[in-house]
């Protein structure tokens, strides 16, 4: 899912955004920005003693938000701490955007097919996302209890996704539903799931999770 990015980054290169707009980019403080754009409040709950930022750019049947779920559950058994006590942040960014949308987006744009996905507790070929709504015939075994993005979401951990690689998912429903792309993104915004919070990019937030004293872990 590139085509959006893209073209997007090609506007912003040819200078097509406008100039007053490129004018306020220059001239007002960064900060100032990100206050009204941006949730960043997630930064001030990284005060623990462990801190880990993992970063999944591929959808790899989930893996990469399990072995976030994985460090969580060694760190706190053999230290003994509590899981809620160590600061887990995992950004969703390039096609890893795919697993902040819930299955709505999954069954209408047939993403499991697009990636080949499996469930990462049996290996069969799963038809949504592996990571949510593991209820009734698709919950997890016991050993895996807990690994779901919800179950991260509920303990504590911070989900970050990349506004920029949503508009990839939103270039997917323009051609599918050929629409607008205004009426695209504001679907594909109202199908990330609950408590995962956008940022400007899935860099930025990578690296903003490091300057707030994370270890760097590639999730996927």
């Amino acid at each position: 899912m590139t085509t959006g990015r893209r073209d997007f980054l090609e506007t912003m290169a040819t200078g097509a955004v406008g100039a007053a707009a490129l004018s306020s980019m220059r001239t007002e403080p960064v900060d100032a920005q990100a206050a009204r754009a941006w949730d960043l409040s997630w930064t001030k709950k990284l005060t623990g003693k462990y801190r880990a930022v993992f970063d999944v750019p591929a959808v790899e049947d989930g893996y990469g938000v399990w072995r976030a779920a994985i460090w969580r559950r060694q760190y706190a058994t053999i230290f003994g701490v509590p899981e809620t006590s160590l600061n887990t942040v995992v950004v969703l960014r390039h096609d890893g955007i795919a697993l902040a949308l819930n299955n709505e987006f999954w069954d209408r744009y047939g993403v499991a097919k697009r990636w080949n996905v499996h469930d990462p507790a049996t290996r069969q070929p799963f038809a949504r996302n592996p990571l949510i709504e593991r209820t009734g015939a698709a919950q997890l075994p016991g050993e895996f209890a807990g690994f779901a993005l919800e179950d991260l979401l509920k303990g504590g951990a911070t989900v970050l996704a990349c506004s920029l690689a949503l508009r990839d998912c939103a270039q997917l429903i323009i051609d599918q539903d050929k629409t607008r792309y205004e009426t695209a993104m504001e679907r594909v915004r109202a199908m990330v799931v609950p408590g995962v919070v956008m940022q400007p990019s899935g860099i930025f937030a990578v690296v903003l999770a490091q300057d707030n004293g994370c270890r760097y872990v590639h999730g996927s």
